[in-house]
Order: structure tokens, then C-alpha cells, then sequence
């Protein structure tokens, strides 16, 4: 069994290194920016006791959600928050334990919030996930820094 999963990882590393050899643009794999979150909301979010909502310090930045993910259908509330202080464009994505993409919020400017994050794909209850939270610097889009939290998918009871 051994020399089989040996055989399989490296086709994978070399499948890898191929679609990233050949996902490469002309222009040395142009970066393009991620859209603004159509449903950002300006202020500051009444969020319920229960789903966890904090106040994170990442140095860098802060910022503010819910470390319950409740799943109903294919959203879950997060009320992910920017802060009025921050100086950066905050953005979510969620990951399953491949570090494959769930679903994703767009970029929200300091003191907005978004209360939901819709999911492309839909984990089952229990998953363990990271949401990974992104920092970046306005107008040039550089990293402004990340921080990712683990917790696992809860499914609204009723």
C-alpha cells in the first residue's frame, strides 16, 4: 500500500507543478483584484448573544465575527465586521480541511459590515473549516496581513 500512495503523491505534485506552470499568464500571473461585497452594510451590527460575534485583535487589523458558523441552506450569518479604525479592505473566505474554497465574501471598507457569507459548496454538519480573514491595503491591494480561525459547521436547529 505503501509504494501506491507514494506513486499517487507524486503524481499529484507533478499535476501541481504542471497547472501552475501552465495557469501562469503572460504577464507573470496578473493578479486580479477581488470585487467589493454588493451586500456591505456602513455601521456597526446588532449581532444575537448566541452566535459568538468577537472582536479580534490580528495586530495589524481588527476585526469582528461570528465564530459559530449556522448554516440555513447555503448562507450562514457571520457579521463580519471592519472597524471604522482599520486602514485596510477586509475580505472572508472559507476553507474546508483541503484548503478548498467554501465560499467567500468580496471586500468590505472600514466600518462595514456583511452579516452573510453564502456558500458554493455546502459542508456537511460537524465539517471542520477555517475562515481565513484578509487584510488589504487600499488602492494597491497588498497584503495587509491574515488570520484564520477554526471551527466546524453547525446547522440551525428547527
Amino acid at each position: 500500500a505503501v509504494p501506491v500512495l507514494v506513486i499517487v503523491c507524486l503524481l499529484c505534485l507533478a499535476m501541481m507543478a504542471a497547472a501552475l506552470v501552465y495557469t501562469q499568464s503572460p504577464a507573470q500571473g496578473e493578479f486580479i483584484p477581488p470585487p467589493f461585497e454588493e451586500s456591505a452594510v456602513s455601521g456597526i451590527p446588532d449581532v444575537p448573544e448566541e452566535l459568538g460575534w468577537q472582536e479580534l485583535d490580528a495586530q495589524a487589523f481588527q476585526v469582528g465575527v461570528c465564530g459559530a458558523v449556522v448554516l440555513e441552506g447555503s448562507q450562514a450569518d457571520v457579521w463580519l465586521t471592519n472597524p471604522e479604525g482599520n486602514n485596510v479592505w477586509l475580505k472572508l473566505r472559507i476553507l474546508d480541511e483541503d484548503g478548498d474554497v467554501l465560499g467567500e465574501t468580496g471586500l468590505i471598507r472600514p466600518g462595514e459590515y456583511v452579516q452573510s457569507v453564502t456558500f458554493d459548496t455546502v459542508p456537511a454538519p460537524g465539517t471542520a473549516i477555517s475562515m481565513k480573514l484578509m487584510a488589504y491595503e487600499p488602492e494597491t491591494y497588498h497584503s495587509g496581513g491574515a488570520v484564520t480561525l477554526n471551527t466546524v459547521v453547525q446547522v440551525e436547529d428547527g
